[in-house]
């Protein structure tokens, strides 16, 4: 058994959004990805992995096989590896999203970033 606090994972920098590892076990990884206004993850696809994404703080968009969908805090969100995935921070709050892959297609989706 392992226990986190997600607060200790929650970390925004102005230069660009941060990504925090809270366990990588086997094939799978948990994360927080950390977004300031108008910061952005990039388009991008996680081949051979399902992706849990829980809104825990603010609201923004994603773009998921280029449909855009609006979240906030505590929306739930699952989309499949071959699907392209990217996140905008659009609004005026700071965001974190809890993220779950169920494999890690390699080693550069379960490093800090």
């Amino acid at each position: 058994m392992k226990k986190e606090m997600l607060d200790n994972f929650i970390e925004y920098n102005e230069e660009r959004l941060t990504k925090r590892i809270i366990f990588k076990e086997g094939g799978s990884t948990v994360f927080v990805l950390n977004f300031m206004p108008k910061q952005i993850l990039p388009a991008h696809k996680h081949p051979g992995s399902n992706v849990y994404l829980h809104v825990l703080t603010g609201e923004g968009t994603f773009t998921i096989d280029e449909q855009e969908v609006k979240v906030k805090k505590n929306d739930v969100i699952v989309i499949n590896g071959e699907e392209s995935l990217s996140f905008l921070n659009d609004g005026s709050e700071n965001v974190s999203l809890y993220v779950t892959l169920t494999k890690i297609p390699d080693e550069r989706f379960a490093q800090d970033v």
